[in-house]
């Protein structure tokens, strides 16, 4: 029977983090981010993004949703 070893010095060091989801809960999981004990604050997660909840928000991002939607005020169906 063959045994492979792991190639020493090229894989990230895996430790326990704390990750604060968006509405303030918290728990603590293993992962490869950051340090030991580092903290990795989610700005989207299953409590709040619409794939989860169902609601849908358009954000305007530097005005290109106005933008669009000027440009294609016209562009439609018509009955």
């Amino acid at each position: 029977m063959m045994r492979f070893k792991m190639k020493k010095g090229i894989h990230p060091n895996y430790h326990t983090i704390n990750v604060v989801m968006t509405d303030g809960t918290s728990y603590q999981t293993r992962s490869t981010y950051g340090k030991e004990g580092d903290t990795l604050r989610l700005d989207v997660d299953p409590s709040s993004h619409p794939a989860w909840t169902g609601v849908h928000r358009l954000i305007d991002s530097g005005g290109q949703l106005s933008r669009f939607s000027s440009r294609f005020k016209d562009f439609g169906l018509k009955s």
